[in-house]
């Protein structure tokens, strides 16, 4: 018994002792400053969000098929300010339709997503079901070329999954899509 005691306390065992406490707190260490920069990077990537900037973006379509989800997470945004509410609207009707009516193939949007409801003659207010909405942008297009452009297409922040590098991003022929602050995020379309 009196070995074992003098065995603990010998200055093998010591050197021993500090060195597996030096290896634990050197560890420690990596690890704590190897944390602390992935939480920075991550919060640095947090605070920057993907978004669409409407002067540039030119409703080529590839929102609808590039993003990662199974429907993108881009929808049409309805500028209810810039609106004229007007019966013939360039982003609900397809242009040269034989008659004003709300048959589906009269109608720009391929998914039905935008609704109209009368206002007062001859004025219709135009909403968008985001969950019908598959960011194709067509409604867009036609809003552009034979309205005021009250309609356009921006990222939604809440189906985003933030990837590192946006898939649609990349294929932007426009250079539309950047990462910004969140201080920018959903620029509105002047």
């Amino acid at each position: 018994m009196k070995q074992n005691d003098e065995n603990r306390n010998s200055p093998i065992a010591r050197r021993k002792f500090l060195r597996i406490v030096g290896s634990a707190v050197a560890g420690g260490s990596i690890l704590a400053v190897t944390g602390g920069l992935v939480y920075k990077a991550k919060g640095r990537q947090a605070s920057h969000y993907w978004q669409i900037d409407p002067q540039k973006c030119t409703q080529c379509g590839r929102c609808e098929t590039h993003c990662v989800l199974p429907v993108s997470a881009v929808k049409c945004i309805h500028a209810n300010k810039v609106c004229g509410y007007c019966d013939l609207c360039g982003g609900y009707y397809r242009s040269n339709v034989k008659e004003l009516n709300t048959a589906a193939e009269n109608l720009m949007c391929p998914t039905g997503a935008i609704a109209r409801k009368y206002v007062e003659d001859p004025y219709f207010e135009y909403t968008i079901d985001e969950d019908l909405c598959n960011g194709c942008g067509k409604c867009v297009k036609g809003c552009s070329s034979f309205g005021n452009g009250s309609l356009y297409l921006q990222i939604k922040r809440d189906l985003c999954k933030d990837c590192n590098e946006c898939k649609i991003a990349t294929v932007c022929a426009s250079g539309a899509i950047t990462r910004v602050p969140l201080d920018f995020a959903y620029k509105l379309k002047d």
